[in-house]
C-alpha cells in the first residue's frame, strides 16, 4: 500500500509544480498587459498620479465632456511649464499611454479611452488639435489633446494606445516625432473617425476638413510677426557691439539691420521717444548711421545747413 502512494507521490509532485508554475505564469502575463513599456506606470516622483477611474475595462467611454482649458503657469519634478495658446512645433520623444490610465479622467475632465486618437501635451490648450508625425516612417495623423504630461525623459508628447499602433511605433514604446499645434477642438462628441481618416502614411502631412476656420488667420495674423521680431533682437546685437567700441564688427552686422524682412513703416524719430537722449539711444543713433546711405547723410547735412 505505501509502495503505491510513494510511486504516485513524484507524479503528483510534478502536477502540482506545473500548476503553480502555470498561475504564476498567468499572474505574470495580466501584469505585464496592464503595465505595458507604454501603458505608462506611474511615477511618483513626479508628484503626480493618476485619476480614479470612473469606466470599467469593457465599458463604453463617454466622448467629450470636458472643459475648455489652458491653465497657470505649473511645476512638475523642478520644471516649469507655461500653457498658453501660443502656436509651437516641436521635435522629440513621443510615447503612449493605454490600460493603466483607462477610463480615467483627463486634465480637462474628459475620460481617456486608449482606443481613441487623443494625447497628451504639458501646454497646449485642452482640448485641442495638434499634428503628430512619426519622423522614422513620415506617418502623419491629427490628434486631439486633452490631457496633461509628458513629464519625464526628455517626452514632448504622450498618446494613445491607438494612436501609438496608427503611426507604427507601439512595439518600439517611443518614437521620434514631430508635434504641431493646430488649432483648438471642439468640447462635445467623438471626432475619431475624422481623427484616423486624417491618418497619412505617403509623407504627406495630416489635415482635417473639420479644423475651425479661425486656424488661417491665425496664421495670418501671426505670420508678419516673426519678420519684426527677427528686426528688433538684432538691434541690440549692433548696440552691444557700439558700446564695446569694436566699429569693425558693428560695421559687419548693419547690412543684416539693413536687409531685414519687413521693416517698420517708418522710421524712429527720436524726438518723439522718451529718453531719446540717454546712452541707450545714443548707441542706437550710432547703429543707424551706420547703415546710413550716403544721400541721407548729403540730405542731413543741408537740413543742418538751413537752420
Amino acid at each position: 500500500m505505501r509502495s503505491d502512494i510513494s510511486a504516485a507521490m513524484p507524479g503528483a509532485r510534478v502536477l502540482f509544480v506545473a500548476a503553480c508554475a502555470a498561475a504564476l505564469a498567468g499572474c505574470a502575463q495580466n501584469n505585464q498587459r496592464y503595465s505595458s513599456a507604454g501603458g505608462g506606470g506611474i511615477d511618483p516622483k513626479y508628484g503626480v498620479s493618476a485619476s480614479p477611474r470612473v469606466v470599467a475595462d469593457g465599458e463604453a467611454v463617454p466622448k467629450g465632456g470636458g472643459k475648455y482649458l489652458i491653465g497657470r503657469p505649473y511645476k512638475i519634478a523642478g520644471k516649469t511649464y507655461y500653457p498658453s495658446e501660443r502656436r509651437v512645433a516641436q521635435v522629440g520623444t513621443a510615447s503612449w499611454y493605454g490600460a493603466d490610465f483607462h477610463g480615467r479622467k483627463t486634465a480637462n475632465g474628459e475620460v481617456f479611452d486608449r482606443g481613441s486618437i487623443t494625447a497628451a501635451h504639458p501646454t497646449m490648450p485642452l482640448p485641442s488639435y495638434a499634428r503628430v508625425t512619426n519622423l522614422r516612417n513620415a506617418h502623419s495623423i491629427v490628434v486631439r489633446v486633452n490631457d496633461r504630461g509628458p513629464y519625464h525623459g526628455g517626452r514632448v508628447m504622450d498618446v494613445s494606445q491607438r494612436v501609438a499602433e496608427a503611426l507604427e511605433f507601439k512595439r518600439f514604446g517611443t518614437a521620434k516625432v514631430r508635434v504641431e499645434y493646430l488649432s483648438k477642438a471642439p468640447i462635445r462628441g467623438s471626432s475619431d473617425r475624422m481623427l484616423l481618416a486624417s491618418l497619412r502614411t505617403d509623407g504627406s502631412p495630416a489635415t482635417i476638413d473639420g479644423v475651425p476656420t479661425g486656424l488661417p488667420t491665425m496664421v495670418a495674423d501671426r505670420a508678419p510677426e516673426r519678420p519684426r521680431l527677427a528686426a528688433l533682437r538684432s538691434e541690440p546685437t549692433v548696440a552691444a557691439n557700439d558700446a564695446d567700441g569694436d566699429a569693425p564688427e558693428a560695421s559687419q552686422t548693419a547690412p543684416a539691420l539693413a536687409a531685414a524682412p519687413l521693416p517698420p513703416a517708418r522710421p524712429f524719430d527720436l524726438g518723439t521717444i522718451p529718453g531719446a537722449g540717454t546712452p541707450i539711444a545714443g548707441r542706437r543713433a550710432v547703429a543707424l548711421a551706420g547703415v546710413s546711405s550716403a544721400p541721407r547723410s548729403r540730405a542731413a547735412a543741408r537740413a543742418i545747413a538751413e537752420r
